[in-house]
């Protein structure tokens, strides 16, 4: 195997793998367990208010991102969007908890965004819809970067500035 296609092969199952599960978190949100309004309800507890608003923009933003990124479709964007979802569910959730999944830490969300941000510098490769819609430029290196990882952390921050408000917890 060459390497450019070893390489094109590797970003192929990358991208589809963390695309595919990324938009599989999204699914559950909408249709497992507490639903959407189940979802909402955890979103207020944890301080992203209003929780319902908060469950859709974030399973809608799992499920269209992972989808771009397993198709290789404005693989930067996609990249941004997964570094802004884990940005916050890594500070409203994890954050607390150490760097290791097994304690429910932010280890997990760290693999993802650097996933993100690791596609979307590269670029999606010749297996997919930015290459065969001549995007790979447009939607790789530098500029890849700047709209993953800036864009990711810019959109990311933003919202937990404007909406996140946990309760307060008093001495008594």
């Amino acid at each position: 195997m060459d390497h450019t296609v070893g390489v094109d092969t590797g970003l192929t199952i990358l991208r589809v793998v963390a695309g595919l599960t990324l938009a599989a978190h999204g699914y559950q949100k909408f249709f497992s367990g507490g639903r959407i309004a189940g979802t909402g309800r955890w979103f207020d507890s944890l301080g992203m208010r209003p929780g319902r608003l908060h469950a859709l923009a974030a399973a809608t933003t799992e499920i269209g991102a992972g989808v771009l990124l397993a198709a290789g479709l404005f693989t930067s964007l996609a990249g941004a969007a997964l570094v802004a979802v884990m940005l916050v569910a890594g500070w409203t959730v994890h954050r607390d908890k150490g760097f290791f999944s097994v304690n429910s830490g932010w280890e997990y969300n760290l693999i993802l965004a650097v996933i993100g941000v690791a596609v979307g510098t590269t670029g999606a490769g010749s297996y997919s819809l930015d290459g065969v819609l001549g995007l790979t430029g447009v939607f790789s290196g530098l500029p890849g970067f700047l709209v993953a990882a800036i864009g990711g952390i810019a959109a990311g921050s933003a919202q937990l500035i404007v909406f996140y408000r946990p309760l307060s917890v008093t001495a008594g």
